[in-house]
């Protein structure tokens, strides 16, 4: 019978812990970030994989990056400021002239670029 109590009161206690555990807060914002092709898209997804991202998806025809995110880790604007330092604009942030001067060639969209790769 003891036993019993002390298992009764262990899971009691373990439901009890649990239930003030919350998950992280996980968002989803899609926003403009100029680039031209699959490059752009492999450095633009490559430099918002950062802990407290879930996935980032861009698509270079449409110039649309899909973040999922923790956001009680993360703000939008640090989302706009990862990509622009990896030298694309953004809606909210204008990459540097020398991050943006550091892209391929194939990848300067202010230039008017187009890539086929």
């Amino acid at each position: 019978m003891n036993k019993l109590i002390a298992i009764l009161a262990l899971a009691l206690s373990a439901l009890t812990i649990t239930s003030f555990v919350k998950p992280p807060k996980k968002a989803t914002v899609t926003f403009k970030a100029s680039g031209t092709c699959k490059m752009c898209k492999e450095r633009i997804e490559s430099a918002v994989d950062k802990p407290g991202i879930y996935k980032a998806t861009y698509n270079p025809e449409s110039q649309m990056l899909t973040v999922s995110y923790n956001s009680k880790k993360i703000e939008v604007i640090q989302l706009h400021n990862l990509v622009a330092i990896a030298g694309h604009d953004t809606e909210m942030v204008k990459a540097s002239e020398q991050a943006y001067q550091s892209l391929p060639e194939c990848c300067k969209y202010r230039d008017g670029a187009k890539c086929d790769h």
